[in-house]
């Protein structure tokens, strides 16, 4: 099934790029949820002026990428977790940990944006990636204390 994506899907296309997916992933997926259209020859003749809406969008959203990516270049937060033996946690720190920390700040990012390999299970100071955009990547500096 040939779609037009109307906006950035990761691993996928860019906004106003034309891509063959799973019948199923088209229909059920990004066409409800207003991803992308039906490549049909009216869609395609109408793709060529939506393109100038698509990349005015696109630029709005890397813009607003950019403010929030200076906002959180220099951020730092700190989350406290119990410890045990050998300096170890309880448990981990999560995506959803360091958005719920950055929301605290005042700063409201998608647990999703944030490129974190695996959950942190130690004590330490890591740089985690915050992905706003696909041209767009802020690195906010996460402290996990013992409580």
């Amino acid at each position: 099934m040939e779609v037009i994506l109307t906006r950035d899907v990761p691993d996928l296309g860019g906004a106003g790029d034309l891509v063959n997916v799973k019948a199923g992933y088209g229909a059920n997926y990004l066409i409800p949820q207003g991803i992308a259209v039906l490549a049909t020859t009216r869609n395609q003749s109408r793709l060529a002026h939506e393109r100038r809406r698509i990349e005015a969008l696109v630029a709005r959203e890397r813009a607003a990428a950019l403010e929030a990516s200076r906002r959180l270049q220099g951020m730092s937060i700190t989350l406290t977790k119990l410890v045990g033996d050998d300096d170890k946690i309880f448990g981990s720190v999560t995506t959803k940990d360091i958005a719920d920390a950055l929301a605290d700040e005042g700063v409201k990012i998608d647990r999703r944006q944030i490129n974190l390999d695996s959950p942190l299970k130690a004590l330490g100071v890591y740089e985690v990636p915050v992905k706003l955009h696909r041209e767009v990547e802020a690195i906010v500096k996460v402290w996990v204390v013992a409580d």
